[in-house]
């Protein structure tokens, strides 16, 4: 049997598993059993699964407590309890990974809306996370698999010089007329590549490197003084998104400073299972954020801002990084979140003569991650005129997820289309989201319908508000 040194940073222990107890809440709440009804893409289904490669894989648990009791493929009932007289964790067992197994957990799109469904408490992200870097270190997919994850995971996102060299790229196949002439060609369908391309965020200029190492003072009465999380891709493709960001917050009463060495967040990674990637860019993170009194890290990305928040897991407490990354998430904070908290001093008016009907969509990693529910809301019934209308099914998962609707386009399609059914009902005319992902899923889906609504980041509506017209 070979052997493997365990993945790197927190392992779930036996408690982890057990908190599961079958009961099936989470059904409803997974967009994939949603999908296909198949108890195998559901998150017991998965948790049942995972057990059963924790079997093999003697350094995730290391418990003292009895093993759970699951059924084997033959119906037969086996224990995990071998466990408990385990080699020492680093000669663990490698597990066995099947095709199957790495499949129905590539297809999971780590929305955590179990976690907020499920009445015992199970932390599935951590779980699944775990699974992926458990298969990142032990089964070998195919070979252009292995190359785009690499080219991805460890020689771009965590580059911004190399993110700003193919941004470069990007701008220029989609303003030269290429990008036209592509479509128009009918080469991207030939290759399969037709809804992966619409899914490419259009780059913007300049970039948001230009502002790295600025501080940008408060308006008027200084309020707070906070450090800015600018983001990998969102520095090229959500660059004024930023700078809006920035603005809001002035306006608000709030200084904000632009760390010069900050990294990639590392969520993409780590969601993905390249954890030795997250570890790495979590380590320059730390000390690009330190040394001043902050009030808060801000970021406007949900799923970015939940990576943050959970720095702690990628490190034992026994690594030195784990005190750092806990003072680290402690001040963490989405700027929906921080700024309901605050309070918006500066005048809002109306949008338009007229209501104005919004919905908004949650944002997985802010609601279901950060169990941030209620501040992006709150903000949006500050703006005079606006009528926000509830979006049925609006803690359901867009198909975003990361990099999923890249890996798994199909999938990310059909939660997109049911999205745009759910929005089609209550007619809005803006659709109003929390994070980069969304807005260009969303944005995607509208195309898609060829619709007409304006799909914007809550800060965005806040920031035409706060600049609109005295009527």
């Amino acid at each position: 049997m070979t052997t493997a040194a365990p993945v790197p940073g927190q392992n779930p222990a036996y408690e982890d598993f057990a908190r599961c107890v079958h009961c099936g809440i989470c059904l409803n709440a997974c967009p994939t059993y949603r999908l296909w009804n198949l108890e195998a893409d559901s998150p017991r289904g998965r948790i049942h699964q995972m057990i059963h490669v924790a079997q093999t894989d003697l350094a995730s648990i290391g418990s003292d407590h009895p093993q759970p009791q699951v059924q084997s493929e033959s119906g037969s009932a086996n224990s995990a309890s071998s466990a408990v007289n385990s080699p020492s964790p680093a000669k663990a067992a490698r597990p066995q990974l099947t095709k199957s197994f790495v499949e129905h957990i590539d297809k999971c799109l780590d929305c955590r809306a179990c976690e907020t469904a499920c009445p015992s408490a199970v932390e599935y992200g951590k779980l699944v996370e775990h699974s992926r870097a458990l298969i990142e270190r032990d089964y070998k997919r195919p070979l252009l698999t292995r190359i785009a994850r690499n080219l991805a995971f460890r020689r771009l996102l965590p580059h911004s010089d190399r993110i700003a060299t193919l941004a470069r790229l990007i701008r220029f196949y989609q303003r030269s007329g290429l990008q036209r002439f592509v479509r128009f060609s009918g080469v991207l369908e030939l290759f399969g590549l037709a809804d992966r391309e619409q899914l490419l965020p259009e780059i913007e200029s300049p970039f948001f490197f230009k502002e790295l190492g600025r501080t940008f003072p408060a308006v008027g009465q200084k309020r707070a003084r906070v450090a800015f999380f600018a983001g990998c891709v969102a520095q090229v493709a959500f660059a004024r998104l930023n700078d809006v960001t920035i603005r809001v917050l002035n306006a608000n009463g709030v200084e904000v400073v632009v760390p010069k060495n900050q990294m990639c967040c590392g969520a993409l990674a780590a969601h993905a299972g390249v954890r030795d990637t997250a570890r790495d860019l979590a380590r320059k993170n730390f000390p690009a954020f330190a040394g001043e009194d902050f009030d808060a890290i801000i970021t406007n990305a949900a799923g970015c801002g939940s990576t943050l928040k959970e720095y702690d897991h990628l490190f034992t407490e026994k690594e030195p990084e784990y005190q750092q990354a806990v003072a680290f998430k402690s001040k963490v904070r989405d700027i929906t979140e921080f700024l309901a908290e605050l309070g918006v001093v500066t005048p809002l008016r109306p949008l338009k003569p007229l209501y104005l009907r919004v919905t908004y969509q949650d944002s997985c990693h802010l609601l279901h991650g950060q169990k941030v529910r209620n501040a992006p809301r709150d903000l949006l019934k500050q703006i005079p005129g606006l009528e926000l209308v509830e979006l049925p099914h609006s803690d359901i998962c867009c198909g975003s997820a990361g990099v999923y609707n890249v890996t798994q386009t199909k999938a990310s399609l059909e939660l997109l289309d049911d999205k745009m059914k759910n929005i089609a009902s209550i007619k809005p005319e803006v659709i109003v989201t929390a994070n980069p992902g969304c807005l260009l899923q969303l944005r995607a889906g509208v195309r898609r319908v060829n619709g007409k609504q304006e799909v914007m980041h809550v800060v965005e509506l806040l920031d035409r508000s706060m600049r609109a017209k005295k009527l």
